[in-house]
């Protein structure tokens, strides 16, 4: 299929695994691709894989908001447009509790969850105000819709990120800019590792058999579940559809 045929995509947090299993899909979907990241050594690996020729990576600091404006600047003079943007970039954080979490560490979650998303919307809406159209999907998390006990930077910011997504949704919906949020949780990726292995030092397994029982599927998701959804949210399937969040969590927030 060409769902996103002709169209230009915006990835950060690219070299992850849901930016990673999005990028491919949207490639085979016919989109061109920016993808950014931290890591150069990924990034050329990543857009060996996918082409050259419909992929470019480019280094980019998410909380850094003139590097954000270069990436999207660049994006334009290569493809001559931008069309979606997947605001994908975020950290968790240590686990500790509220009174026992270091500021500094408060301060380096909420940078690049928040600021790094407050620094996308600033860089890729004039974009997309130019042509009259776009679709912005922000990576939340199922904790952006509900609270869990030793993560409370990541949780406070990715309710933020649900927060900045209604306000865009409002802001631009006159402009056909459609925002929206994904919020997955879990997903079998470097971070649920990161947080098992927080809860738990050396017996990760027994964290995850424990988040595995709570999930009514009784298993974590795979990077291409949240994928899916991107593609349909990036595509005009979607076109009627803005200022709302998507869980894709098994079943969990059911409960």
């Amino acid at each position: 299929m060409d769902r996103l045929k002709g169209k230009v995509v915006l990835i950060t947090g690219a070299t992850g695994g849901i930016g990673k299993a999005s990028a491919k899909l949207f490639a085979s979907e016919g989109a061109k691709l920016v993808l950014l990241d931290l890591d150069q050594q990924k990034l050329n690996k990543l857009t060996q894989e996918i082409g050259s020729q419909i992929a470019l990576g480019l280094t980019t600091d998410v909380t850094n908001a003139d590097t954000m404006t270069a990436a999207v600047e660049e994006t334009c003079n290569k493809f001559g447009r931008l069309d979606v943007a997947f605001l994908n970039a975020g950290v968790e954080g240590p686990i500790k509790s509220i009174i026992d979490y270091p500021n500094e560490d408060f301060d380096a979650v909420m940078s690049v969850n928040v600021k790094g998303v407050f620094n996308g919307l600033k860089s890729v809406v004039p974009v997309m105000i130019e042509n009259n159209r776009g679709s912005i999907i922000l990576t939340s998390s199922l904790g952006g819709l509900r609270g869990m006990q030793k993560l409370s930077a990541y949780i406070a910011s990715k309710h933020a990120v649900v927060g900045l997504m209604k306000s865009a949704a409002l802001e631009y919906a006159e402009n056909n800019i459609r925002v929206n949020t994904i919020n997955p949780s879990p997903i079998a990726t470097r971070m649920i590792k990161s947080i098992e292995n927080g809860y738990a030092p050396g017996a990760s397994d027994v964290v995850k058999r424990k988040i595995e029982k709570g999930i009514p599927l009784r298993r974590y998701g795979r990077p291409t579940e949240v994928a899916n959804l991107a593609l349909f949210l990036a595509s005009d399937d979607a076109s009627f559809i803005t200022g709302n969040s998507y869980p894709v969590d098994g079943g969990m927030s059911a409960s």
